[in-house]
């Protein structure tokens, strides 16, 4: 019997699961793919939002302020890659200008402090980002924004988790819920689990979950969102992240630079009916190049590299769902942006609502905080990794874009989490992310996870199960038929 099991392990399930290992629990992930973060957590845009755009008095608002403050400390224990860098939100009319003194003024309401927060004009824009637009006009300049790698925090958070005594099950799709007096049993598709509590943090099919539950006040409306990604290094054309002034659909199509380094523009948002549907198409990627250069005019489409999409878990409530909506069942549903930035302060959220329900809270005294990374930020020539990483004869570099050893994708393949897939090994050492999108170490890779974990090479997935589509190599031609021009 376990005392909570949570059902998802994306970056609120998992933010969840790390919160609760301070405690003497039995605690348990339930995910139904073969790795963690292969949804909404793994294709976003990777920004730790500011406390400005959520309305004053929602959930989100209070939230996202609550999180964007946690990153530091988080990224001090779990090493997962934080920078902040602060964002401007551009306006180029009138209409602009009065969005963005809202903007202002909602921030102040959040509790965002006057010196994290400014409205600068055309003159003062050009000369921190002169790459933007000339025709701006004004700009919210919020200081406290911040990008990260969302797949990297999730992965983090779990090993985390595990190492104080979680347990993980991946491959484990929840199909029914029995409820009994004072327990639930949750039968998969492989096993039944007896747990006293159930935390649905399922993003897009939260709905279905709660549903199984008799629970049916709300739905989750799946929006999908397509970015284009360019070579690493190309991000340095902005050092901040750059928002066009936020309409009813969302924040718009942004331009920023990834943690890694590589320049990111987009999404859309468009609803969808395909909760799975994570392909891209050429009018929509054409829309956001488009949109994209009104803020950025001089993006060089000959350093695009490839492009994804994300579907985000839209509310039909318009807030965050965190409530103990039946007895023993919390719903943690509807996490849309500012999820992400969200996310270590949902934990502590969920945490009083089981406190306040009477799950007795111990804390454990070796609980041990600190994660240790996979991923090495590096800017270094083949020499100098295999000096830093103190590389002998038989640790050669796989993946020759992005300088990743043998022994780094060993080292992902050997810790907590159990995976098998290129796509895992790609998340955790980024191989394949670079400039030839895997045609190089692909079969490479594939020759050391054989090794590790004595599978045939025939048999390693390239994808793991229930990660969606693996994006393509996109080039030149292709943009070409967009009918755009490049530079």
């Amino acid at each position: 019997m376990y005392d909570v099991t949570i059902i998802g392990a994306g970056v609120v399930g998992a933010a969840i699961a790390r919160e609760l290992s301070r405690y003497n629990l039995k605690i348990l992930i339930l995910e139904k793919s073969d790795d963690v973060s292969n949804g909404a957590s793994k294709a976003n845009s990777g920004i730790v939002h500011g406390g400005y755009a959520s309305k004053h008095g929602t959930l989100k608002a209070r939230l996202c302020f609550e999180g964007n403050r946690m990153y530091k400390q988080l990224n001090d224990e779990l090493n997962f890659g934080y920078k902040k860098t602060g964002a401007l939100v551009l306006g180029f009319n009138r209409e602009d200008e009065f969005n963005i003194n809202n903007l202002y003024e909602n921030a102040l309401k959040n509790g965002v402090k006057e010196e994290e927060i400014d409205i600068i004009y055309k003159e003062k824009i050009l000369e921190l980002e002169p790459n933007v637009s000339p025709d701006v006009k004004i700009a919210l300049y919020a200081k406290d924004v911040g990008i990260t790698s969302p797949y990297e925090m999730t992965i983090a958070l779990v090993e985390n988790a595990i190492k104080n005594g979680i347990e993980l099950k991946l491959e484990n799709e929840v199909i029914s819920i029995g409820e009994f007096s004072d327990y639930y049993n949750i039968i998969t598709n492989n096993s039944s689990y007896k747990t006293k509590y159930i935390i649905n943090a399922a993003g897009v099919y939260s709905d279905r979950i709660s549903y199984m539950l008799g629970i049916l006040n709300f739905y989750i409306k799946p929006r999908k969102g397509q970015y284009i990604i360019f070579h690493k290094g190309y991000g340095n054309i902005i050092d901040r992240v750059i928002f066009q002034t936020p309409t009813k659909k969302g924040k718009g199509i942004l331009v920023t630079p990834t943690f890694h380094g590589n320049l990111m523009i987009g999404p859309n948002a468009d609803e969808n009916s395909d909760k799975d549907d994570t392909s891209t198409d050429i009018e929509t990627l054409k829309y956001i190049i488009k949109t994209a250069k009104k803020s950025v005019p001089d993006i060089d489409l000959r350093k695009v590299l490839t492009s994804f999409s994300g579907i985000r878990p839209t509310p039909s409530t318009g807030d965050f769902i965190i409530e103990e909506s039946k007895e023993r069942f919390i719903n943690v549903a509807g996490i849309e942006s500012p999820g992400l930035t969200s996310s270590p302060a949902i934990a502590k959220m969920v945490v009083n609502i089981l406190k306040k329900s009477g799950l007795k809270l111990i804390k454990k005294s070796d609980f041990d905080p600190y994660r240790p990374p996979i991923i090495i930020k590096k800017n270094l020539t083949y020499k100098e990794v295999n000096k830093m990483l103190n590389l002998n004869n038989n640790d050669q570099i796989i993946c020759r874009c992005e300088m990743v050893s043998k022994k780094e994708i060993i080292d992902a393949l050997t810790r907590e989490i159990p995976i098998k897939s290129i796509d895992a090994v790609k998340k955790r050492t980024r191989a394949t992310m670079g400039f030839c999108q895997g045609e190089f170490c692909i079969p490479r890779i594939k020759k050391v996870i054989s090794e590790v974990l004595n599978i045939p090479e025939n048999k390693i997935p390239e994808k793991s199960k229930g990660s969606g589509i693996i994006p393509k190599k996109v080039n030149l031609n292709y943009f070409k038929n967009l009918g755009i021009k490049e530079n």
